[in-house]
């Protein structure tokens, strides 16, 4: 079997759609820090996304467990020339509620889809569990990341994903047995 402890990167306290901009983290609260680390199971692996939120994160809460390098296709969703642009700002509204409210194959301009970011991420697991089978593994990541494997394991449509909360160093447990993903916990926050 092997789990994986998905966390969500530090706030950034942006109020704009980000996605691939690589804007820090606050991780200015080392109680929680510490708690989440403390929280997580001590021989696994560690492994983010490769923006600096998620990787300061990872390299915050890592402790003695193996860092892994960087994972590209753990990133968030590309908002293209949605990037960095209040949900207000956006020209085509119409075309901004199809992303939110029917996510699939709609995607931003210049973007990426919820079908190709959710192809992205679970490739990146999939090669993850392939090099390391049966082992722990703490992924840092973003709300979107989390969210396809949450879709995943859940069987849920995409829609109905986007109503789980994913909060800021908040913890998902997904463990990997018998072919499938099984839910333990979602947005638990140590």
């Amino acid at each position: 079997m092997s789990r994986v402890f998905w966390v969500r990167h530090g706030p950034t306290h942006a109020k704009s759609m980000v996605g691939w901009s690589d804007i820090p983290a606050d991780l200015s609260d080392t109680a929680w820090l510490a708690r989440l680390s403390t929280h997580l199971p001590e021989g696994a692996l560690v492994v983010s996304s490769d923006l600096i939120r998620a990787r300061a994160t990872a390299d915050a809460i890592a402790g003695p467990r193996p860092r892994l390098a960087d994972e590209r296709d753990l990133r968030e969703i590309h908002f293209g020339d949605w990037e960095l642009q209040d949900f207000d700002s956006i020209p085509d509204q119409t075309h901004l509620r199809a992303f939110w409210e029917h996510p699939g194959d709609v995607r931003p301009p210049g973007g990426e889809s919820w079908l190709e970011v959710s192809t992205r991420v679970s490739g990146a697991v999939a090669r993850l569990r392939a090099a390391h089978p049966g082992r722990d593994i703490v992924a840092v990541a973003h709300m979107g990341t989390i969210l396809t494997q949450v879709q995943a394991a859940l069987g849920i449509s995409a829609y109905d994903a986007f109503a789980q909360r994913i909060d800021n160093l908040s913890v998902t447990e997904l463990h990997w047995a018998g072919g499938r993903w099984q839910v333990r916990g979602i947005n638990h926050c140590p």
